[in-house]
């Protein structure tokens, strides 16, 4: 049997819901949070905020989703997902960026292209899509 710590793509890290963090947090892992969060936080996988999750933080990933509660800037490599029970208030920086009806979100998107290594929109003259609003 190998060990499930070999590979970073493999490990996931949990952030139990009695957790109460502050500060800078660094991995390479994916994370899910199920308690609270407060400072930064910088992952080169997917990090993902449960529903019962709360952050207070800037969060920079390879792929975000937001089922809890955010409240800070999120920047994606490759994309960033808010789901129905989420709410999120800050900006949001992903090449895809998905909002599923009933969530809670006040903020701004920037899609841009080229942070996922596709430089077509410059080249082309196009600027990135941007996007504000607030739903229910």
């Amino acid at each position: 049997m190998s060990n499930p710590y070999d590979n970073a793509t493999e490990r996931v890290s949990v952030l139990g819901p009695t957790l109460h963090f502050k500060g800078e947090l660094h991995a390479d892992e994916e994370l899910l949070i199920k308690g609270r969060i407060e400072g930064s936080i910088t992952h080169s996988q997917r990090v993902t905020v449960c529903p019962e999750g709360t952050v207070t933080a800037n969060v920079r990933a390879q792929m975000i989703v937001v089922e809890g509660t955010v409240t800070g800037d999120l920047q994606a490599e490759k994309s960033v997902m808010v789901k129905e029970t989420a709410r999120l208030r800050g900006n949001i920086t992903a090449p895809t960026v998905s909002i599923v009806e009933g969530a809670h979100f006040n903020g701004g998107i920037e899609m841009d292209k080229k942070v996922a290594g596709v430089e077509s929109a410059g080249a082309a003259g196009e600027r990135p899509q941007k996007a504000s609003g607030a739903s229910r």
